[in-house]
């Protein structure tokens, strides 16, 4: 009937036959035909990087990616899923460098534009069977054979496009703004690079403060701040804040007596424990026009410089309130710059080396040059203090060198004048987690700035720009046309990369001067931003392709990509089409290793993607990546967590089904879908999956992927432990009724639609299911679980009553086992009596309505409601002095005294209801919490209690000689049912039974014959020793002693 399931799982086995069968069926492929002209359900791939090995980070995001596609395919959506990689950029060109052992850009120009961009090109697909092989082993779905790429010359048109569009609207400008800019790179970054998690580092710098002597007093001196002492040769003026309260100060200076001009607020912070006299307080804006002497003289300022300026931006956070000006090398500066004309000194060069003119330090790097520096300052004695100070600081998120803030001509999209707009439409998203919209993603477009778009490097798109030599007269192109047309010669064959694209000229249409191309390139997440309309060559081909395609419905990336590729495909698509380009966005958290701590190769603690895979498989690793906390919070990470899921769920998941199966296979029974419960067991499993299918639905529909997930692993867990094991003898007993028939129906519907419930999470272990326990039987099923149609709720086997009813049951149940813990009876042993208390006459009649289910479960002969709590046990609360005195001080004795005062019984249950309990003491009302007291609950005589909350469960724990016998007939049975498993019988075996046993024992095996019998397939029980060749055990128990043999007939 079906196949046969062994209780042992090999899961990587499972995993890699099913991969098979998805390759040889070609299922992928049939997932994306036989749902066309369906409704549309459309993802975007963000397009990784392939000259480097993917990692357990890139497992986590393609695991999300795959589970929303999956489940809107069963749902009947047509999703392409096209596939993608990002080719150009530093990234690339890093790795060719580190090949060829260059470090300058010099080295490239020398060695060959075209030979270095052809050894790029070549290098982008390093490590793509790496991704493709592990694409294909987690069972991420993507269509990477018609994958977009992002150097072809029909993608980078189609951002010509985009950037012709915005050229014609005046949306791109060359403006000279201080940018961070890489030296060793040689190129500027775009602002929401320099904020990736990668690219914030703590690091030490040299505090420095230093006097500025005035020129008119010079025995006063402004005293500045700064942590980069090697901007201070290009100082041109100082900042102060016109409303800050300032003051003069008078101090010792090694016995010379001497002024210093700072803000009053940080006069105790910047000097500590010495004593200074305050001379003088006035605003800030006295100090206007302030003349002193400049630091450095390397370049001439060649207009009025070395002053103070007047500026809002100036805090009292840090430092002394007054700040040093060098317009090169701050944005700030610079606009503070501009206001007052003031001169824009360029003491480095773009390499971070000091240019000739700063004689001491020339050629220099930057950084090197602070300790110099700092010597220099304190030879002349303009040095105040000096200490190191941590801080984070940007550096080059590729090649780890740290950011400069440089002025320098780029080329800048004008982002900033569609800042309400970016906004309003990020309104419109759905953000998981929801905190982003308005946090991280929100905040970033309100303070939004115009995109840093050019790069000064050598692979990428190019900008297409193209300036007369003579009149500085410029034409933005759009397409291969027209850049033909221009150029008056067909381009139609043109690599669109330098030098290529460089070595195009027309004639100036305003002078006939010579137009060549500007050098930039430009910002490689334009290009990744641009892939809803590039990777359809779109406006110039698939006009419907690109309109049914956009916006996604979807799109999911770690959360760093919210100033990466989220904001670039958010901000291309505002400026273009004054719309969103995806509706719904899933940011994922960081993965951490098992410890909780930061992955690193320094620490050795990276875990490898496949030495998980190969130990636990895919499924496993997806499931706790889907389960372990929400998607954007951190997770730990480590193949023992993932491990923990196959014991904890795959396992007993996968053990409901091999019972099934087995005794299935026995019965035959007539195997259907359709409702057939006869009892309340098999009318509360079809509820509660009912309600499973209604609330896993309900969270795929929004996003919400633990909801999606660990409600199936609850429901599982419920199945195995209390239906199963309730309705085991209805499997096992010889008659086929309707009992039996309907326990076949209820587990069967029950595994088949936890099946299809898993295919998006879980989807070799729900294809292995199906393939069994569906397409076994019924050859007209989709031939694929993930062909099949998603799980529909029927309303009408709902029960929420019998719900929450057996949810109580369940909750007494496992009271009882406690309190029998408590006790020390081992669960075979009857008790005599099982007493409740509990919360409401509702939940008092289903004590009494399951009191059998109660009787046969906790193994007890009576089941009762208590007439009160307190008929089994007592309470005493006992105020803790040590939370309570440190919260309330001397008030506690009073506090004490009213706790022990009140009715111990009434102050208990509101405590452990979770309510605080009121307290009036001295005329003043205190409430008190239940961690500042003590609860302790005592069973009285003869009683074994556990309680929760207002539920008590209670035990009479005296054992009669009868009862003594029955666990020992029971402690008999589990021996027998042991040596069956040993001697490798089948379930449906009957057997012979041969016991030697001890006075007592065998006095038990005599008293309850008929039950031992019927429990372990016994035809024929003997008192006597076993004949030779039977299965044997030697054993003891309870103080008697037995052997026992059986022979299988």
């Amino acid at each position: 009937m079906f196949k046969p399931v062994s209780p042992k799982l090999n899961v990587t086995s499972m995993e890699e036959n099913v991969l098979k069968f998805w390759k040889q069926a070609r299922i992928f492929k049939k997932t994306v035909e036989q749902r066309k002209g369906g409704p549309e359900y459309v993802f975007y791939e963000g397009p990784p990087t392939a000259n480097g090995k993917p990692g357990a980070h890139h497992v986590s995001a393609r695991a999300f990616k795959d589970m929303f596609p999956r489940y809107k395919i069963m749902r009947g959506y047509h999703c392409s899923r096209r596939g993608g990689w990002d080719t150009h950029g530093l990234p690339v060109e890093i790795e060719v460098e580190k090949q060829l052992g260059f470090n300058s850009k010099h080295q490239i120009e020398e060695y060959g534009i075209d030979k270095f961009n052809e050894l790029c090109r070549k290098s982008v697909f390093t490590y793509i069977q790496d991704w493709e092989k592990l694409t294909d082993r987690i069972a991420f779905w993507v269509d990477l054979q018609d994958a977009y790429v992002t150097y072809t010359n029909d993608y980078i048109e189609s951002v010509w496009w985009i950037l012709k569009n915005f050229w014609d609207k005046d949306l791109l400008f060359k403006g000279y703004k201080v940018v961070p800019y890489c030296p060793r790179c040689g190129t500027p970054l775009s602002d929401h690079e320099v904020h990736y998690p990668e690219a914030i580092q703590d690091t030490d710098d040299p505090s420095v403060f230093v006097r500025l002597p005035l020129v008119d007093q010079p025995e006063v001196s402004l005293l500045v701040w700064t942590t980069t002492p090697w901007t201070l040769p290009g100082n041109v003026a100082v900042a102060a804040h016109p409303d800050v309260d300032y003051v003069i100060v008078q101090r010792d200076n090694n016995g010379t007596p001497e002024k210093l001009i700072l803000a009053k607020s940080l006069v105790e912070k910047v000097f500590k424990d010495e004593e200074v006299l305050v001379l003088e307080s006035f605003k800030g804006k006295k100090l206007k026009g302030v003349k002193y002497h400049p630091l450095f003289t390397f370049l001439p300022p060649g207009r009025p410089a070395h002053y103070v300026a007047l500026a809002e931006y100036v805090t009292t956070e840090d430092g002394t309130g007054l700040v040093h000006i060098a317009p090169a090398f701050g944005a700030e500066d610079m606009d503070v710059g501009k206001e007052y004309d003031l001169p824009v000194l360029m003491t480095v060069q773009p390499d971070g080396r000091f240019v000739p003119e700063v004689t001491p330090w020339r050629g220099q790097y930057i950084k090197d040059a602070d300790p110099l520096i700092i010597q220099d300052l304190q030879a002349r004695g303009l040095l105040f203090r000096v200490e190191m100070y941590r801080h984070a600081y940007p550096f080059c998120w590729r090649c780890k060198t740290p950011l400069m803030y440089y002025a320098r001509e780029s080329w800048y999209i004008r982002t900033s004048a569609f800042r309400d707009q970016l906004v309003a439409l990020n309104d419109t998203i759905g953000w998981v987690p929801e905190h982003i919209k308005e946090g991280r993603f929100g905040n970033w477009l309100a303070n939004n700035v115009d995109w840093a778009l050019s790069r000064e490097r050598y692979w990428g798109t190019p900008l297409p720009i193209w300036e007369c030599e003579s009149c500085k007269h410029r034409e933005g192109v759009g397409s291969v046309k027209e850049l033909s047309e221009k150029a008056g010669r067909d381009l139609s064959e043109l690599d669109l990369h330098r030098p290529y694209v460089d070595q195009v000229h027309w004639d100036c249409s305003e002078c006939a001067g010579k137009m060549t191309r500007v050098p930039d390139l430009i910002d490689v997440w334009f290009d990744s931003g641009s892939m809803p309309v590039a990777q359809w060559h779109y406006p110039f081909e698939n006009q419907e392709k690109f309109k049914s395609q956009f916006p996604a419905d979807y799109i999911c990336e770690a959360v760093d990509q919210t100033r990466g590729w989220f904001y670039s495909l958010h901000a291309i698509s505002t400026l273009l089409f004054g719309e969103v380009s995806f509706k719904n966005v899933i940011c994922l958290g960081l993965i951490l290793d098992g410890e909780g701590q930061k992955m690193s190769k320094s620490k050795g603690n990276i875990v490898a993607p496949w030495d998980v895979l190969n130990a636990h498989g895919a499924d496993a690793f997806r499931w706790y990546l889907y389960t372990s906390t929400p998607p954007g919070n951190e997770r730990r990470f480590s193949s023992e967590l993932v491990g923990e899921v196959i014991r904890s769920f795959t396992l007993t998941l996968w053990n409901v089904y091999s019972f099934f199966v087995t005794y299935a296979n026995l019965d035959k029974p007539t195997v259907t879908t359709l409702p057939i419960a006869t009892g309340d067991l098999d009318r509360w499993l079809l509820s509660e999956l009912n309600v499973l299918v209604r609330d896993v639905t309900e969270a795929y529909e929004h996003y919400d992927v633990p909801n999606a997930t660990r409600p199936i692993e609850a429901f599982v867990e419920k199945m195995s432990t209390w239906y199963l094991r309730r309705s085991r003898r209805r499997f096992w007993k010889s008659e086929s009724d309707s009992d039996k028939q309907a326990a076949y129906s209820t587990l069967y519907t029950a595994l088949v639609t936890v099946a299809k419930l898993l295919a998006p999470s879980m989807p070799f272990l729900a294809e292995e299911l199906y393939q069994n326990l569906i397409r076994s039987v019924d050859e007209a099923a989709p031939e694929s679980i993930h062909l099949a149609e998603w799980p529909a709720v029927l309303p009408e086997m709902i029960d929420e009553s019998l719900n929450r009813d057996m949810d109580l049951v369940m909750r007494l149940v496992s009271l009882g086992h406690s309190a029998r813990q408590k006790a020390n009876r081992k669960v075979r042993q009857p008790l005599a009596e099982a007493a409740f208390s509990v919360g409401n006459t509702s939940e008092r009649a289903a004590v009494q309505t399951y009191a059998d289910l109660f009787m046969d479960e906790l193994n007890v002969k009576q089941v009762r409601l208590l007439d009160s709590s307190t008929e089994a046990l007592l309470h005493t609360v006992k105020p803790l002095p040590k939370q309570l005195g440190q919260k309330y001080g001397n008030k506690f004795p009073a506090i004490q005294k009213a706790i022990l005062a009140m009715n111990a019984e009434a102050a208990a249950h509101t405590l452990l209801e979770g309510n605080p309990l009121n307290v009036q003491a001295n005329g003043e009302s205190y409430d008190i919490l239940a961690e500042e007291v003590e609860v302790k609950a005592l069973a009285k005589e003869g009683f074994a209690v556990a309680e929760e909350g207002a539920y008590v469960a209670a035990l009479v724990t005296e054992l009669t000689p009868e009862l003594v016998q029955e666990g020992l007939a029971r402690e008999f049975v589990r021996r027998v049912q042991d040596l069956r498993k040993s001697a490798d019988l089948d379930v449906a075996d009957r057997i012979e039974l041969f016991v030697e046993a001890s006075s007592g024992l065998r006095s038990a095996v005599e008293a309850y014959k008929d039950y031992i019998t019927a429990e372990t397939l016994t035809s024929n029980l003997v008192f006597g020793s076993p004949p030779k060749g039977a299965s044997t055990v030697d054993d003891g128990f309870e103080g008697e002693k037995v052997t026992v043999g059986l022979v299988k007939q």
